[in-house]
């Protein structure tokens, strides 16, 4: 088969830009463009029913309600505590040194695809890296003549950080959050194998984080930084996105080491398992 450059069908993954501006935060013009994503997920032909059922309601709700409840929401959610984080190695690092240089290496692979951000922007931001992701599709076309998109490479992007997206859904599932199912379609699309009854049952102990206690004990025991580095453990609030044409043109896939997430779950568990003994 002959890969073309120029592609000539529709690129299906697309969904993953509408996904992606569904967690982030929200805004006026989404806010008001009920009929439009409504219609977008019936369209689509990746997500299974049961997840165009999902993110129709999801849609029917949040445009339903007043957009300043929607954002006080989504604040309470995602910007309070660290178990909700938007940022992929915030559940991987933490803090530790070793997210620094995740970030240093994941922009790196940015740049060997073509894809420039700003230096103040965390690339490990998911709004951001759907956006990515949604690009990279190849349009192939066989010896007839027929055109056909090939997601394999895009799937491979979601696998690598599909146990991250299922820990999101889960916790948001515990908080009978509609936004789970946000997180419910990103692991689907990935066709990753991930058994969420266990997964649930290994984050059932956590202690929650977005309480008024827990961020009070967070500042107590956080020090205070000021001068340059002061936000280097911060998160971004830039709104810049990779264009459609910043395509990644060699599969050099993020290694996410599912070890390593299983890690944190137990490190998580166990401490929320001593806040309650």
């Amino acid at each position: 088969m002959t890969q073309v450059m120029a592609p000539a069908t529709t690129n299906e993954m697309q969904i993953l830009n509408l996904i992606s501006a569904f967690i982030d935060y929200p805004t006026e013009e989404l806010h008001q463009a009920q009929a439009e994503l409504v219609q977008l997920i019936a369209d689509n032909s990746l997500l299974s029913a049961e997840d165009k059922s999902g993110l129709t309601a999801f849609v029917d709700g949040r445009c339903n309600m007043d957009l300043l409840d929607w954002q006080s929401d989504y604040d309470a959610l995602f910007e309070r505590g660290r178990s909700l984080s938007l940022l992929l190695f915030e559940h991987i690092h933490g803090e530790s040194r070793d997210r620094g240089q995740a970030m240093i290496d994941l922009i790196e692979q940015y740049k060997q695809a073509g894809l420039s951000i700003d230096v103040r922007e965390l690339p490990d931001y998911i709004p951001l890296f759907l956006e990515f992701v949604a690009t990279q599709v190849s349009t192939q076309t066989d010896e007839q003549g027929n055109i056909s998109q090939n997601y394999d490479n895009a799937r491979l992007w979601l696998q690598d950080v599909s146990h991250i997206f299922a820990l999101l859904k889960v916790r948001l599932g515990q908080r009978d959050s509609d936004y789970e199912a946000l997180f419910t379609a990103l692991v689907h699309l990935s066709q990753a194998d991930i058994q969420f009854d266990e997964l649930a049952a290994q984050v059932k102990g956590e202690k929650r984080d977005d309480t008024k206690e827990a961020i009070d004990k967070v500042w107590e025991e956080e020090m205070v930084k000021f001068g340059p580095d002061a936000s280097d453990s911060g998160c971004s609030d830039a709104t810049n996105r990779p264009s459609q044409s910043q395509r990644r043109d060699q599969d050099v896939p993020i290694q996410f080491i599912e070890a390593v997430v299983e890690e944190t779950l137990e490190k998580e568990t166990a401490k929320s398992t001593a806040g309650v003994n």
